[in-house]
């Protein structure tokens, strides 16, 4: 694998950007200064990193509710990100989405889900659309192990598979739906095995090494650029934190979290380049402060910024409750 110096900086630069975001937001949640649920995304920072490498600004993707990485990896600005999670109206969304529900149409980032499973069918759409339109766009849909036993997993891989629709659907399967382990939920080891009842390649992959993902995702994505249809690829990872943040994830082992703490990607991508003399510690020091600067700046903004006026509660709202408010 020829990779250039360029694209490995900008590979560790978005995984620790990825990382610095998630640890202030785990801090700031803990003060009280972001409101609802925040599921964060350390550990599997190498999943989205990865594979964003591999995308277009014109690309799209389908998030999760825990979204954070996919869209600091698809080149999301983390001040609107910060002004999102605490509700402020300079926010993504407004203030109105919050951590689980983040979009950016400029950066083809089609919106982070809470209901689990619901990016696939939007990703399908993402994929019909520039099928229709005659575009080589391409649509990576990132969802968790746990969805890959709703059925719009299983409508999603069919349709994709008949029309040859250009989708990379992402499996991050961190080994937990929530609290229940993967063995308890599925007979299968590998999630990527599903692929053969839909007729379509299905590869399992280190989620903690980002040059593996990052050479997968490029054939799947490649692939769906010459119209040769979807792939499932899952990367196999592991989540630091517990579902969210407050669950003290007592259904874990201590031996199990510390044993994969050591396959944390951030380090085993950090050695990588400095054994290959990439870059020293020196270098890495110096991104390390510039992303320090920016998620800081981030806060700052986010903190400095203002709440959204009640008289714009429904603005930008759809639904037929608010319709009917309307109507009266």
């Amino acid at each position: 694998m020829n990779l250039s110096k360029d694209l490995l900086k900008d590979m560790y630069i978005r995984m620790k950007k990825i990382r610095d975001f998630e640890s202030k937001a785990s801090v700031l949640f803990a003060e009280g200064k972001i409101p609802g649920f925040v599921h964060l995304y350390i550990g599997e920072e190498a999943v989205a990193t990865g594979v964003c490498a591999n995308l277009r600004d014109d690309d799209f993707i389908t998030s999760t509710h825990r979204g954070h990485g996919h869209i600091v990896a698809k080149g999301g600005d983390l001040k609107f990100m910060m002004a999102e999670l605490f509700g402020k109206e300079t926010g993504y969304c407004k203030g109105k989405g919050g951590s689980m529900h983040i979009a950016d149409r400029e950066k083809g980032i089609l919106g982070a889900n809470g209901i689990i499973g619901a990016g696939h069918n939007i990703a399908v759409g993402a994929g019909l659309s520039a099928q229709y339109r005659g575009t080589d766009q391409v649509c990576v849909c990132f969802f968790g192990d746990g969805s890959t036993n709703q059925g719009t997993f299983h409508e999603s891989l069919n349709l994709a598979s008949i029309w040859k629709l250009p989708v990379v659907f992402v499996c991050e399967n961190n080994y937990y739906g929530i609290s229940m382990s993967q063995a308890r939920h599925q007979a299968i080891k590998d999630i990527a095995d599903r692929a053969q009842g839909y007729g379509i390649p299905g590869v399992a992959v280190d989620g903690n090494d980002v040059l593996a993902v990052y050479e997968a995702s490029k054939e799947a994505i490649d692939r769906s650029r010459k119209a040769l249809g979807p792939t499932l690829i899952e990367c196999k990872t592991y989540r630091h934190r517990g579902h969210f943040e407050g669950d003290p994830a007592i259904y874990r082992s201590k031996a199990e979290v510390e044993e994969w703490l050591t396959k944390d990607p951030l380090p085993r991508f950090v050695k990588f380049l400095d054994e290959n003399g990439f870059f020293t510690a020196k270098d890495i020091e110096a991104f390390d402060a510039a992303i320090k600067a920016e998620v800081d700046n981030a806060v700052k903004f986010a903190e400095e910024s203002p709440y959204p006026a009640v008289e714009k509660t429904v603005e930008d709202i759809y639904s037929d409750i608010v319709e009917e408010v309307r109507v009266r």
